[in-house]
């Protein structure tokens, strides 16, 4: 079993098909919303996406990139890629910050209620020209969880342009269960290792090209993907992970959680600390 500090980018699928999961979109019943809006509650439960939402201010978020080019440096003269900053919360403080940032919970606890855990932090960095695509895909496929009521925060770190690679998705895909995919087993340009085919079938393509400092929420059954960076800018995001304390998470990934609004059951969660290390 992976370490709680060392979670793969593509977990361990033969073990993930052993968890009995209740796989279905559980909406948002929220009337009294008190950051979104309630026709952004309505969209979110149509469309299973939201966004573009902002939480940092321009001179926050590039400090921010200014700490992620230092993260990248290191991780390069280590000898990884720029996709491989994953758990990222688990190892230096300041991303456990931003997983536990109000303004971002704020949204979230609109959609999944009180309690809310955060246990996912992993930078997705296209470098300029790198050629990578991330293709069709369900977050959910990836992640022992259940039920599948986790959402997926991407925070743009850089400008996200449909030049340099945006990610796109299927609005209403959110609403079809698990849908069926190749194993492409990390093919080459593919930064997964699945692959979604004809997904016009279950929904409406919907691009999303968002700004430094914005985010976005998609929910874990939403097909979604991403084209190569085929321009000169990096195209870099950070995607944050949550669900609501009654999800169970499987295969010890419930030690990488935080309760970052109420409460949890510490017998399913029983909360990861701040690591020391910015």
């Amino acid at each position: 079993m992976q370490s709680t500090n060392d979670f793969a980018i593509i977990p361990d699928r033969e073990s993930i098909a052993t968890v009995e999961r209740d796989i279905r979109f559980f909406p948002s019943k929220n009337e009294t919303p008190a950051v979104l809006e309630r026709d952004q509650i309505e969209a979110w439960n149509r469309d299973g996406y939201l966004g573009p939402l902002d939480v940092y201010d321009p001179e926050s978020i590039s400090d921010i990139r200014s700490y992620f080019d230092s993260l990248l440096a290191q991780a390069i003269a280590e000898g990884r890629d720029s996709y491989s900053i994953s758990s990222a919360h688990l190892k230096h403080g300041r991303v456990w910050d931003m997983l536990t940032n109000d303004r971002i919970v704020g949204y979230v606890s609109d959609l999944l209620g009180e309690d809310v855990i955060g246990w996912g932090a992993h930078f997705f960095c296209k470098m300029p020209g790198d050629g990578k695509s991330v293709d069709w895909h369900q977050d959910c496929s990836f992640w022992p969880l259940t039920p599948t009521k986790a959402v997926t925060v991407w925070l743009a770190i850089d400008d996200s342009t449909m030049e340099n690679g945006c990610m796109e998705v299927f609005n209403g895909s959110h609403q079809h269960g698990l849908i069926d995919f190749e194993v492409s087993d990390g093919e080459a340009g593919n930064v997964l290792d699945q692959s979604v085919k004809n997904p016009e079938k279950y929904g409406t393509l919907r691009q999303t090209p968002i700004q430094a400092g914005q985010i976005s929420i998609h929910s874990d059954l939403l097909v979604h993907g991403s084209a190569p960076n085929r321009s000169p800018n990096r195209r870099c995001g950070l995607t944050l992970r949550y669900c609501p304390a009654d999800v169970t998470a499987y295969l010890g990934w419930n030690a990488k959680g935080v309760s970052v609004k109420g409460s949890a059951d510490k017998s399913m969660w029983p909360g990861a600390a701040r690591p020391s290390n910015d």
